[in-house]
């Protein structure tokens, strides 16, 4: 799509008339005066866990010191692990039509014969092949708050945020009952002047996604400990005219006296942001904002873009920051004697810098890893005790990326190196850690460690492409219902199942012989099955553990009326078949965008096949022999309690 072409508007692009996408300020209310969960912040942390919990029917409060939903500005940086989570809510795809699309990236460096200019040294693939089948995205935050904020609306509990709200106080009795946790919170209503009113939340547990200076991470007495870098950057979303050839790639550039810059196209074709690396900063010391203007960014981006120039048309939003590193020293509010209640989120917990663009991606999925876990427990399909793999799991993953932007950052900001500067960071040096630590910036690095949740790994050699411990590595294959091709992974929705993937064996399928059906068999009648332990009355059969089978042969060489009813189990009010949960590899040409079988691309054992049972965040949980019911059901006894 392109858009902006006649100036900056935000909102939804599809409109033609920019005031058409305008959309209606939020209605004043009051406070409810209990929830399950109060959150507190609407930034991409707090949005994507309010309108994942918003589908469990709970009852849910969201609020934000600002007085309306996000417009402009901030991130824009969409790793292909955000995408992946995107299209578990379902809006991925419009997403991709909107946005910028990151395929390659330039790299400039100072001109060996004129070193007072930039000259190119090198364009590299920005998404290594098969590290995900999403992109790698930029696009407005704004637009993602906008996406996350339409779940929520569309859901049973039907969520709105609270705006124009500031926490003033969190009381914690663990012993206070079934809401030990008290929020404070100041609303400022504009009558003929403006008064305070205090309103009183008690909730079952609260979520702190308020950013840096969180309030909730103050009140349960933690800090972010950690270094600043002593630099400062200016970042500005412009409309622009340029003889620079690479403005449409992501372009990363070193001058050799005038700092370093990064551009980043915008989604519509027109826009451009652009970092610029400002003065290093003295210990101690903050950027001079009343000093700063647009004008001095630009003149700043012109004299690292020599021999090219950049007339901007009109700037959409600008900023200017400092870099640190930081991180809590735990995630949630537990102590030896106390399961948490309260849990931090997104910046509140974890700083860095924008350049690698892990802050909105690393927040989101922050939420994503709790807010399952959440409302397992308060629809009681789960001990409490999986609520403390939360700051374990997530606290890990933070700090390492930490340890990477922290060496992102001090070679992005170093001076290229030279005869008269060899100290310095040779740019075909940074370049080659760009390429290295790529999974970091498409976000599929994380492994979480073995815990109640992630099992050792002891039959990992069944499955080496799934590896235990990390997202669920989607590959293409097509659905034997309708004979749609497919990617796997899109089976994944924000609903908090489970899904069990059983890869079947060389045996034909259905037959006596088949893995899989024994499989159904002991599921379908075994009293230790979990899906009759764990499935509540009343609801449908694969509302907690989603059971899909995967063949080796053709999709047509699988009739319907041969699978096992666990494999077509009847759902909702009129007992309908749900045809979708078997699947055949891609037998398909090449020159039909077929060719990729998922056994051999995630190396699963043809012979044998397996199970992956795969969390409700995506990530691998266990792999298994198919015949291995013990394994199977001694998983879920740690996870799930019985309905």
């Amino acid at each position: 799509m392109q858009f902006h072409l006649n100036g900056f508007h935000p909102g939804d692009p599809r409109f033609n008339d920019p005031q058409d996408a305008v959309v209606a300020p939020p209605i004043k209310r009051p406070l409810p005066d209990q929830v399950d969960v109060l959150i507190v912040g609407c930034g991409p942390a707090g949005l994507n866990l309010a309108a994942q919990l918003s589908r469990f029917g709970l009852d849910i409060a969201i609020i934000d010191q600002k007085d309306d939903r996000l417009l402009v500005g901030q991130a824009d940086g969409i790793a292909c692990r955000t995408v992946e989570m995107f299209q578990a809510y379902g809006f991925a795809n419009q997403i991709i039509q909107e946005a910028y699309q990151v395929n390659e990236a330039a790299f400039w460096k100072p001109d060996a014969d004129n070193p007072d200019q930039i000259a190119r040294s090198s364009k590299v693939q920005d998404v290594a092949d098969d590290l995900s089948e999403m992109p790698h995205l930029i696009i407005n935050q704004a637009r993602v708050h906008d996406m996350f904020l339409d779940v929520m609306r569309q859901s049973p509990s039907k969520v709105e945020p609270h705006y124009q709200r500031r926490l003033l106080d969190l009381e914690i009795d663990h012993n206070g009952g079934e809401y030990p946790v008290t929020a404070t919170v100041e609303r400022l209503v504009n009558f003929s002047q403006y008064s305070q009113v205090v309103e009183t939340v008690k909730a079952k547990y609260v979520v702190g996604c308020d950013g840096a200076r969180s309030s909730v991470r103050t009140a349960i007495g933690k800090e972010l400990v950690g270094d600043a870098l002593n630099q400062a950057w200016g970042v500005m979303d412009v409309l622009l005219n340029t003889d620079f050839p690479d403005i449409r790639l992501k372009s990363l550039i070193h001058s050799n006296n005038e700092g370093n810059m990064l551009i980043i196209p915008r989604e519509g074709g027109y826009m451009v942001r652009l970092y610029i690396e400002l003065d290093k900063l003295n210990e101690n010391q903050r950027v001079a904002r009343d000093q700063m203007t647009a004008d001095v960014l630009i003149a700043a981006a012109n004299r690292v873009m020599k021999p090219y120039t950049l007339d901007v048309k009109e700037v959409a939003w600008w900023s200017v920051y400092e870099i640190g590193q930081r991180i809590t020293t735990a995630f949630d509010d537990s102590d030896e004697g106390h399961m948490p209640r309260v849990f931090l989120a997104g910046d509140a917990c974890h700083t860095h810098s924008p350049k690698a663009g892990q802050g909105l991606n690393t927040s989101v999925m922050d939420t994503w890893n709790l807010g399952w876990k959440l409302a397992h427990v308060l629809t009681g399909l789960a001990n409490e005790n999986i609520l403390k793999t939360y700051s374990d799991e997530r606290r890990e993953y933070g700090q390492a990326l930490i340890d990477f932007d922290r060496e992102f950052s001090r070679m992005f900001s170093a001076k290229p190196k030279s005869a008269e500067n060899p100290d310095g960071v040779d740019p075909a040096e940074f370049q080659r850690y760009f390429q290295l630590f790529g999974e970091y910036t498409a976000g599929v690095s994380i492994q979480y460690r073995p815990s109640i949740m992630v099992s050792e790994g002891a039959h990992q050699s069944l499955a080496t492409g799934l590896t235990v411990g990390k997202r669920f590595h989607s590959a293409p294959v097509v659905r034997q219902g309708d004979a749609k091709p497919m990617q796997l992974g899109h089976c994944h929705l924000a609903d908090g199942a489970y899904r069990v993937y059983a890869f079947a064996g060389n045996a034909e399928p259905m037959s006596d012989q088949c893995g899989v059906r024994a499989l159904c068999e002991f599921l379908a009648n075994d009293v230790n099955s979990p899906l009759k332990k764990y499935t509540p009355a009343g609801a449908d059969a694969d509302s907690v553990i989603d059971v899909r089978a995967v063949f080796q042969q053709h999709h047509q060489a699988v009739e319907t009326d041969t699978l096992h009813p666990v494999l077509s189990p009847r759902k909702g009010k009129y007992g309908l078949r749900d045809f979708e949960k078997v699947f055949c590899v891609d037998s398909r040409p090449e020159s039909s965008g077929g060719g990729k079988n998922i056994y051999d691309m995630r190396g699963i054992d043809k012979k044998q096949g397996c199970v992956v049972i795969v969390r409700p965040d995506q990530y691998v949980a266990e792999v298994l022999p198919l015949d291995d019911y013990k394994g199977f059901c001694d998983f879920f006894s740690n996870v799930l309690l019985e309905a």
